[in-house]
């Protein structure tokens, strides 16, 4: 797969922005993108990529992640929502409930929370609640 392609060369899906969180670097905020997002530091807020979050080994997210595919290489305390798959390496944990129709965890890798999979359960946790919601302002 090409990632540069020149302007009416066949190409019939751009690849989107890449966005790289630095090591060392902190972000204190919600972040939202139209391609892939990659952490290597520190975010505190939640994460949305229109294609594909990836937290690289040493990078954590304190928030919840909703992307189409997440990659989790390091720590995540939150919610991970894909849409269509959710990776988890080994040298990583998840501190939370993860939503995907797919799911591949490779040994080492861990999750503390309620794991959701299937059509269906990607469907309900990509639009918002309206019932728990309801007289909590």
């Amino acid at each position: 797969m090409a990632i540069f392609t020149e302007k009416g060369h066949g190409a019939t899906e751009s690849p989107g922005a890449l966005s790289i969180i630095g090591p060392g670097m902190r972000v204190v905020g919600d972040i939202t993108a139209d391609g892939v997002v990659k952490i290597e530091g520190t975010v505190v807020g939640t994460v949305r990529a229109g294609r594909q979050v990836l937290v690289a080994k040493g990078g954590e997210v304190e928030g919840d992640i909703i992307t189409r595919e997440a990659i989790i290489g390091g720590e995540v305390r939150g919610t991970v929502v894909a849409e269509e798959r959710v990776e988890i390496q080994a040298s990583s944990v998840v501190h939370g409930d993860l939503t995907s129709r797919r799911l591949l965890v490779h040994e080492g890798g861990e999750i503390n929370g309620v794991v959701r999979m299937g059509e269906e359960s990607t469907a309900h946790a990509t639009t918002p609640a309206t019932t728990s919601t309801a007289g909590s302002y």
